[in-house]
């Protein structure tokens, strides 16, 4: 006889700073092993499983996604277990709520927009406080002429030169439904620098290091390395350019990840 098995949908946020990403690896400290270090222990070893609505590389931080939560045989009472989820979180992990699902849910189907930030500052050094949530350019840069190659990434575009060592089966057409670089207005703090700025990007969904590679073909072209021409032709699919300057990790964030309802 099958176990009974509950589902549940947990909204989280975390700093990934000191974390070598989401997922569970042996030796290191990921988002995924806290997780489930912090469950194990609440659940009083219950058998559970997770899965994310998607995985994020070491020091790259969320301001929201979804976690589904499968437990078998012991139903959970909602409201009183997300206090109890965090208060035994560390504290650079948050769940936002959890709500009860179905078996018919699928969480990797039913993320339907990603939306990614990458905030950067540039020239200036910043306080060291600003480093786990932007990345410093050495170099001055043309912010406007970042802006409009920002711009070309709209619409349907094969991205097989934002891959990240992509297969022969690697799927790389997508849809990008918007993109802008400008000023931040997103987080502020006081030991920020005067001006940083903010890459915005939503989609559906990206491979991996597809958005740092993206941001770190606007640095080139804003430091002057490249041109409006180069960017429009990393979309020309019978090109076969390999980009390779991938951004810092610890300016991105994944602002918020939308499902289908």
């Amino acid at each position: 006889m099958q176990p009974q098995r509950y589902y549940y949908l947990i909204k989280l946020q975390y700093l990934g700073f000191r974390y070598h990403g989401w997922q569970k690896q042996p030796d290191v400290n990921t988002v995924e092993r806290m997780l489930e270090r912090t469950l194990s222990y609440i659940l009083d070893r219950a058998r559970f499983k997770v899965i994310a609505a998607g995985r994020t590389d070491a020091k790259v931080s969320v301001n929201q996604t979804y976690v589904e939560l499968f437990i078998y045989e012991n139903k959970l009472e909602c409201s009183g277990f997300l206090d109890l989820l965090n208060k035994n979180l560390p504290p650079d992990i948050r769940a936002l709520g959890i709500e009860e699902t179905t078996r018919d849910f699928n969480i990797i189907k039913n993320a339907k927009v990603k939306e990614y930030h990458y905030f950067f500052a540039f020239a200036k050094k910043f306080h060291p406080f600003a480093a786990p949530f932007m990345a410093y350019v050495k170099d001055d840069l043309d912010i406007d002429l970042m802006a409009q190659g920002a711009s070309l990434f709209v619409g349907k575009h094969d991205f097989r030169a934002y891959a990240f060592r992509p297969s022969p089966q690697t799927v790389t057409t997508g849809e990008i439904f918007s993109c802008e670089l400008v000023e931040n207005d997103v987080y502020t703090a006081n030991f920020f620098p005067e001006k940083s700025y903010v890459f915005k990007i939503k989609g559906s969904g990206f491979k991996r290091h597809q958005i740092r590679l993206m941001m770190g073909a606007l640095i080139d072209l804003g430091r002057g390395d490249v041109n409006l021409d180069f960017i429009k032709s990393t979309l020309n699919p019978d090109n076969d350019i390999k980009l390779e300057h991938i951004a810092p990790a610890s300016g991105l964030i994944l602002h918020q990840v939308k499902l289908n309802p």
